[in-house]
């Protein structure tokens, strides 16, 4: 009996362009400033054209994109995203000065080794890397280091020259920087001609079709 609805989405690659939490919280800044990616960017206007519709603040969620997208237009997510870190004790000058979220100490690029286009990037790999490089844990009483992870991650269909850098690995430990390598390099596969395109929502669960 409960109003659901649920928007079945395409995860065989990751979501944006960064992972690990202060790069991801730099990444929703950017998105409601109009700058984010663009996968990222209409997953946000998606989802909450689904729930303005569901509160019946708009008549449906085609109808609801247009106050969203003036939101972000007008600054005024960024003004709630800001409120809301205030009101969770947080600092919100972060959202101006990325500079106040942590940094990691090396960053790394991770090179293409031959040139082409890229046919898939494995979240899963992706997401076991960043793990290893100390984003997630491996155990439930691991500390979770939140300077860490991956940013400029190549999309699938882009086009990449030998040599040109797939994702910036930031890390803090050069052994984990290592072990999460061995990774990453299997993360990446590569094609003479770019991939037929995946729809980014593959399906609508819920409500009025």
């Amino acid at each position: 009996g409960k109003n659901v609805r649920a928007l079945l989405t395409d995860m065989n690659q990751p979501l944006g362009r960064a992972v690990g939490n202060a790069l991801e919280v730099v990444e929703s800044a950017e998105v409601l400033r109009g700058r984010g990616p663009a996968d990222v960017t209409e997953l946000t206007l998606a989802f909450g054209a689904e729930l303005l519709a569901m509160a019946g603040v708009a008549p449906d969620a085609a109808a609801a994109r247009a106050p969203l997208a003036a939101a972000i237009a007008s600054g005024a997510a960024l003004a709630k995203f800001r409120e809301m870190i205030r009101r969770h004790g947080g600092d919100d000058r972060a959202v101006e000065d990325y500079n106040r979220l942590p940094s990691a100490a090396i960053r790394a690029p991770l090179t293409a080794p031959c040139a082409g286009f890229v046919a898939a990037v494995d979240a899963d790999r992706i997401g076991r890397a960043c793990v290893l490089l100390g984003a997630g844990r491996r155990k439930t009483d691991d500390a979770v280091d939140p300077a860490v992870g991956l940013s400029d991650l190549v999309k699938v269909g882009e086009r990449v020259d030998k040599g040109a850098p797939l994702a910036v690995a930031h890390a803090n430990d050069a052994g984990r920087l290592a072990e999460a390598r061995k990774l990453l390099v299997e993360a990446f596969t590569f094609a003479d001609a770019p991939p037929p395109a995946a729809p980014l929502i593959a399906e609508r669960v819920g409500g009025e079709l």
